[in-house]
């Protein structure tokens, strides 16, 4: 079997450059690359940016590659796959404390749809310790978060905490 389209799903809130590296990466694997930003309304309390913001935010960040799509997606990620016609799901792995929580998604993907593979791939080393969280509890201290997002995400985050 042959894979040509695969998603990198997740809630990007917001966008990191560990996240934009994972999409690069996986960019040059497959044809055909959806990162799928998930509305995730309950994780933690609700994502700090909106939908469309970051879905906007990974745009900005990837405008360059032509074969990435970035698209909002509810539900089932085995059924969004479906409607993408991916069979792939890739995955950042930042250390072993991220492995148990990869592990049980791609195992239930993979029950509830047995074609669909899980890939997971290594952060690079600079990106290891790198969270949405993070990066969000540093920003709302304002502390110097140049070096882990993009400059738009930055600007967004400044302009959020200093509200």
């Amino acid at each position: 079997m042959s894979f040509q389209c695969a998603l990198v799903p997740g809630t990007y809130d917001p966008v990191t450059l560990g996240h934009i590296n994972v999409i690069r990466r996986t960019a040059q694997i497959f044809e055909r690359v959806v990162v799928s930003v998930a509305a995730s309304p309950q994780k933690g309390g609700g994502p700090l940016f909106s939908l469309d913001e970051r879905v906007g935010f990974i745009r900005d960040a990837i405008s360059d590659l032509d074969n990435v799509d970035v698209m909002p997606f509810t539900g089932l990620l085995v059924d969004f796959a479906r409607e993408q016609g991916a069979s792939v799901v890739v995955k950042g792995l930042r250390a072993v404390t991220d492995f148990e929580s990869e592990f049980q998604q791609a195992s239930l993907n993979h029950k509830l749809s047995p074609d669909m593979e899980t890939i997971l791939i290594m952060s690079n080393p600079e990106h290891m310790f790198l969270s949405s969280s993070i990066v969000k509890e540093i920003a709302s201290h304002g502390g110097r978060i140049d070096d882990w997002v993009t400059p738009l995400v930055k600007a967004e985050l400044i302009a959020r905490f200093n509200k």
